[in-house]
């Protein structure tokens, strides 16, 4: 039928299409390129690459020509000949691996926050798996090759993450009614968003506040009404924020005022020693094979929880007050955990 007959045709200039991208991809990465390495990585034949970049420069206006330069002799793109600078191929254009790639962080976004983000990822994702089917190659499911775990993510209100990721893009202030866990009491706080935190299965936003005149740190799970102000955020620099924020260790921030030396056993090191701890850490792997990591911290709250979960293959070495902090926590551990004996 003509219906039946048209498909093949559809189907080779698809492919074609998606071979496009790769040529301009491979120009733009690793030109010049020789025929012979185009033939190879495109898996076609030296007079379909010939076809491919006649197409490209006659019906794309692409600037390919061969060369000879001391990086080497092939095709380069001269974007110096093209109209307004920089070439590019009209519209979005993707290979099947690049959706696959998209799809598969989709996945994971979703995976971060189970239906936190249903209404907006949703049509992305399926707008990508049709252009998928209609390349080169069938869209794998790729929910069953992606397997993700997570523990204890707490749960948030989807409009307020909406309304929140929205002052930040946006650049507005927003004003918080917001649960403050330690004095167990609501608070009111006008803020400048300055950007979103995904931390340990939670999410979190670093703001100016303007009640404290200070950067703060707010959960997102804590919110309990959120209003975006029409006033511009006020901004802070990103030398600022990383300052501020990376210069402790966890999420607690601020400048750090202590060093903490912390020696694993050989049978932890395994595992602890491939770990990003901090950006500042050092470490070094003693004859023993024990593994002596050290970290800035400013705040030892959330370092003690890191450390409890080592135990007994860890020992903090300095400074003493970490120690004896370490030492207290698992002494009261130990004396609410006593085994139950029979009366």
């Amino acid at each position: 039928s003509p219906s039946g007959s048209m498909e093949p045709k559809r189907r080779a200039a698809k492919i074609s299409i998606e071979r496009f991208g790769k040529i301009i991809h491979l120009l733009r990465k690793r030109g010049p390129i020789p025929m012979a390495t185009l033939k190879n990585e495109l898996e076609i034949s030296e007079a379909s690459v010939k076809r491919d970049i006649e197409f490209l420069k006659n019906r794309f206006g692409c600037p390919i020509e061969w060369s000879a330069t001391e990086r080497g002799r092939g095709y380069v793109i001269r974007d110096d000949l093209a109209e307004g600078g920089r070439f590019e191929l009209p519209g979005i254009w993707f290979s099947s691996a690049e959706i696959l790639a998209l799809l598969t962080m989709l996945h994971l976004l979703e995976g971060i926050q189970p239906g936190l983000l249903d209404d907006d990822v949703a049509p992305l994702r399926d707008r990508l798996r049709a252009m998928l089917t209609q390349g080169a190659v069938a869209s794998p499911h790729i929910e069953e090759r992606v397997k993700l775990i997570h523990f204890a993510p707490r749960a948030i209100e989807p409009e307020h993450f909406r309304r929140v990721a929205g002052a930040v893009l946006e650049g507005k202030r927003v004003a918080l009614t917001y649960w403050n866990r330690d004095k167990q009491e609501l608070t009111e706080r006008v803020v400048s968003p300055q950007q979103m935190v995904h931390y340990r299965e939670n999410w979190l936003l670093d703001a100016w506040c303007h009640q404290r005149n200070a950067l703060r740190t707010f959960a997102l799970e804590a919110i309990r009404e959120i209003t975006v102000l029409p006033t511009a955020a006020e901004r802070v620099s990103r030398k600022d924020l990383r300052v501020h924020f990376e210069s402790g260790y966890g999420i607690f921030a601020g400048p750090a005022k202590h060093r903490a030396r912390i020696k694993f056993t050989a049978k932890r090191a395994q595992w602890v020693a491939s770990e990003r701890w901090h950006p500042d850490q050092t470490s070094v792997t003693t004859s023993d094979g024990d593994y002596i990591l050290e970290i800035p911290y400013s705040n030892d709250q959330e370092l003690l929880m890191d450390l409890l979960r080592h135990c007994p293959e860890v020992e903090v070495l300095d400074p003493p007050e970490l120690r004896e902090h370490l030492h207290a926590a698992l002494c009261v551990a130990a004396e609410k955990n006593r085994p139950l004996t029979d009366h």
